[in-house]
This record gives structure tokens, sequence and C-alpha cells, in this order.
């Protein structure tokens, strides 16, 4: 059994994390003044300070090197390409973001529109990260040669295995 190739999980992490940060930012253009109105209405600030900022950068880069670490040891069992990349993003949606979503909407604290707006463009966002981080990701070789990407069940492997 091989172990995780740290290396490669970093790249792959931090690439993830990155992209995921600037769907994130882009995103939230759509919707800003919506969650400020709701903060608002609860007397809550909304602050975006440097250190708000920064905690966002952290937070991003921990979701993707959350997202490949997922991937690596799901690669295990589904194999390796962006099926299983899939099935880790969707899987840690479900586990983290859709469930916040259940206790913004419990709590009242945002207008239900906008925690649908969250979860679909979370949902992309997840996706398109572990795509992007598994592409990245790839395991270590004892031999100087990696291994041919085969068809099989789970399908291909990712493209350019290097």
């Amino acid at each position: 059994m091989m172990g995780i190739n740290i290396g490669r999980w970093l790249a792959g992490g931090l690439v993830a994390g990155l992209v995921g940060w600037i769907i994130e930012g882009v995103a939230g253009t759509t919707y800003t003044r919506d969650v400020q109105s709701a903060l608002e209405a609860h007397n809550l600030p909304m602050d975006m300070s440097a250190s708000v900022f920064i905690l966002s950068v952290v937070a991003s880069l921990i979701e993707g090197l959350t997202l490949v670490f997922f991937y690596a040891v799901a690669r295990v069992r589904f194999g390796p390409g962006p099926r299983t990349a899939v099935i880790v993003a969707v899987t840690l949606w479900i586990g983290g973001n859709l469930l916040s979503l259940f206790g913004y909407q419990i709590i009242g604290l945002f207008p239900l529109r906008v925690l649908l707006m969250w979860g679909a463009i979370g949902l992309a966002k997840m996706i398109l990260a572990a795509l992007v981080g598994g592409w990245i990701y790839r395991e270590s070789w004892s031999s100087s040669k990696p291994p041919r990407a085969t068809a099989g069940r789970h399908g291909p492997e990712f493209a350019a295995s290097t």
C-alpha cells in the first residue's frame, strides 16, 4: 500500500483552495447586499477588515487541503479520476456546507433565497476545486516512471499523468 504523496497533496490542496477562494470572492458580489441587510436586521456588523480577509484565505486553503486529502484517500476505494473528485466534493459539501445552511435556516439568520444561492455556489465551488486538486494530485511511485493510466471500471484517470 502506498502512502499519500505529500508534495502533490500540498500542491493540489493549495491550488484547490485558491480556486475555491476566487470562486467565492466572485460569487460573493451577487449576494453581499442581501447578507449585509440580513446581518443589520439582527444588529450584527459585516466586518470586512484585513483579519477577516486573511481568515477567508486561510479557511479556503484548509478547505482545499481537506478536499485533496480525502480525494487521495478515496482513490484507493473508487479509483483515480474526476468521478472520485466529484464524489469527495459532494460528500464534503453535504457534511459541511449543507449542514451549516440548515443551521442558518433553523435560526432564521439569512433569507432562504440567500441560503439556496450559497448552497448552489458552494457545491459548484467544491466540485471545481476538487477536480483541479485531483488533477494535480498523483501518488508516489517507487520507479522513476509512473504507471500508465488505464480505463477501468471507475473510468480513466485524469489526463496527463505525471
